[in-house]
């Protein structure tokens, strides 16, 4: 979408609000100018929801991973240092609030939404966070995602042009972008070429 009509939808909904809260001040909200922001898809909801699913009753993952993309940067990796403040951001309290946000991050590792690796604080040290849509389509070919929550996913996706379902492949690997443009050239029909009308000539 182009900035302009990002800017008049903007406009739009900051009209609508003032009419609905017309004695709302605006620092009462969070904006963008406000420091403390983190990027995060609109699918996010639901692929925690889906999240959970995969990874059993009884063991949520999502706030802990949650709590992860909350410290993210743009190069989606994390030197986990600080545990014990992180197990309790994440809801953990009590003599088992570390065993269990280890437990959940193990469990975050084995359904491939994150990868650790052992250092000076032992085998969670360090973090990579993963594109969890990816993650989630995968566990879709493979059958560990109900069809309901990921019919929701796709059509929510659509509507927000995030992704097109098919750049991830039948065998659960992201498709290279110079393999996706090849598959596409090889699928458009080829143009016969335009034969040129004769000229006729002037005796």
């Amino acid at each position: 979408m182009a900035v302009r009509g990002k800017r008049q939808i903007l406009q739009r909904q900051l009209d609508a609000r003032s009419k609905i809260w017309p004695d709302l001040n605006p620092d009462e909200v969070w904006r963008l100018e406000n420091e403390g922001w983190v990027a995060m898809p609109r699918l996010m909801p639901l692929m925690m929801n889906i999240m959970d699913e995969m990874s059993g009753k009884g063991y949520p993952v999502s706030r802990t991973y949650l709590e992860l993309w909350s410290r993210l940067r743009e190069e989606q990796f994390l030197t986990l240092n600080r545990p014990e403040e992180m197990a309790f951001h994440a809801g953990f309290e009590g003599q088992r609030s570390l065993r269990t946000w280890k437990d959940r991050m193990l469990r975050l590792d084995e359904l491939g939404f994150i990868s650790l690796k052992d250092g000076p604080l032992g085998p969670i040290s360090y973090a990579v966070v993963y594109n969890p849509y990816y993650i989630i389509k995968r566990a879709q070919l493979e059958g560990k995602v109900s069809e309901r929550k990921w019919q929701a996913l796709i059509i929510r996706a659509n509507e927000l042009s995030i992704f097109d379902p098919d750049d991830v492949g039948d065998d659960g690997k992201l498709i290279p972008k110079e393999e996706e443009q090849k598959s596409t050239a090889q699928k458009k029909p080829l143009k016969r070429p335009v034969k040129a009308k004769p000229t006729s000539k002037s005796g």
